[in-house]
């Protein structure tokens, strides 16, 4: 039986010329495998056929939307993961879950290699081959693009050459990937940070600027997890969905943002994720409900570690795996309902409920009969300015 490669397959321009310069270059079959995300828009048939089309000895497709929405997005809520406070780890997320199941399959095929389509100037490099380390250090890790020089402009011309099935042209160079928890679109002409997004570039969300009647939804929360939305009960994946068309029809999730990658360089790139930025705005205000005060300042510096990690490419570290321990027992109470107003662009909580919560409104209210007895902050403040006192005092005499 000849070797083979077992190749992640998207169903884009570097994958599937990627079939044909992979076998070519290493004389392996090559197996592709393509892993569903909740792709929007994506008929998972027609992108396993394409991969035979263009040469594949197999195609593997695998549905992997509630894995996905359970046991990376969910994680990723708790969190209220945002790279640089705004990038909500579209693509991050699902590079450990498709390199999950790049080396299981590898492992059923007996093949000793797997494959990427990434570039070598990108962050996904990096998160596949990491995971895949992680997970099956044995296997060897190819990508022809990066190790066999298959440049963009290459592969467009190679596809028309060889009339491979695929959607990009020198006309629409765009570079996208998506899943259910958002779409990311880069190369083309927003490489200059100075042109402004198009609205074509857009799929999952409306032009905010149009006016419509604002949305408003309660979301229930149950330990962190999102469990029902104006109090109907769904399950993590079905959230995600709704909250896509909801928020998305209001044009909330767009990012516009030039930011840090793992490789050293600065990349502009265009994201729309509107379940995500709706739901982590509602799950971080119901934790400042529920969360004591220094749990909460706490955890704010682990989500920006956690972000870091997993945009990193770091899934399986074992620094990753420990905050997850961390930030899972500060879900316990985190329960309770958020009303959230989506219109014009955002996303705004409205109001919040919860039986765990520490809000005390006999302690918080400024009305007559309060509970909160003044006549201690008087001692308190002495106390606590105590030490700023005895170092002035110092530095005055030093003078």
């Amino acid at each position: 039986m000849a070797e083979r490669v077992v190749l992640a397959y998207s169903g884009g321009l570097d994958t599937s010329v990627g079939i044909g310069w992979l076998k070519d270059a290493t004389g392996k079959e090559v197996v592709a495998l393509a892993v569903d995300v909740g792709q929007e828009g994506e008929d998972m048939d027609v992108i396993r056929q394409r991969a035979l089309d263009c040469g594949a000895v197999e195609s593997i497709v695998i549905d992997a939307k509630d894995e996905f929405a359970n046991d990376y997005i969910v994680p990723t809520l708790k969190a209220n993961a945002l790279y640089q406070k705004r990038y909500p780890l579209v693509s991050a997320i699902s590079r450990p879950l498709i390199a999950k199941y790049l080396a299981s399959t590898a492992k059923e095929l007996g093949a000793d290699s797997v494959a990427h389509g990434c570039t070598g100037k990108g962050n996904d490099q990096v998160r596949f081959e990491s995971a895949v380390a992680a997970l099956a250090p044995e296997l060897t890790s190819l990508a022809p693009v990066r190790d066999f020089e298959l440049t963009r402009d290459k592969a467009i011309e190679y596809a028309a050459k060889h009339n491979l099935p695929i959607a990009q042209s020198k006309k629409s160079p765009y570079s996208i990937d998506q899943n259910v928890w958002g779409r990311a679109v880069e190369t083309g002409f927003l490489e200059d940070p100075w042109n402004a997004p198009i609205e074509d570039l857009y799929t999952y969300t409306q032009d905010p600027s149009i006016t419509r009647a604002p949305t408003e939804v309660v979301i229930t929360f149950e330990q962190g997890v999102p469990v029902a939305i104006d109090g109907k009960k769904v399950t993590p994946l079905q959230m995600i969905q709704l909250m896509n068309r909801l928020a998305g029809d209001q044009g909330v999730g767009r990012v516009d943002i030039v930011e840090d990658r793992l490789v050293g360089i600065k990349s502009r790139e265009i994201y729309e994720a509107p379940a995500g930025i709706a739901l982590i705005a509602a799950h971080e205000e119901l934790e400042n409900m529920t969360l004591e005060r220094d749990v909460a300042r706490y955890k704010r510096g682990v989500e920006s570690k956690w972000a870091e990690l997993v945009y990193d490419g770091l899934w399986f570290s074992g620094l990753k795996k420990s905050l997850d321990v961390f930030i899972e027992d500060t879900q316990k109470y985190v329960t309770g309902d958020i009303r959230l107003k989506m219109h014009a662009g955002s996303a705004v909580v409205t109001g919040r409920s919860s039986t765990t919560s520490l809000y005390d409104f006999n302690l918080a209210t400024y009305d007559t009969g309060d509970s909160f007895d003044q006549t201690m902050a008087k001692g308190f403040i002495e106390l606590w300015s105590l030490p700023s006192k005895v170092a002035a005092r110092r530095d005055a005499a030093a003078k």
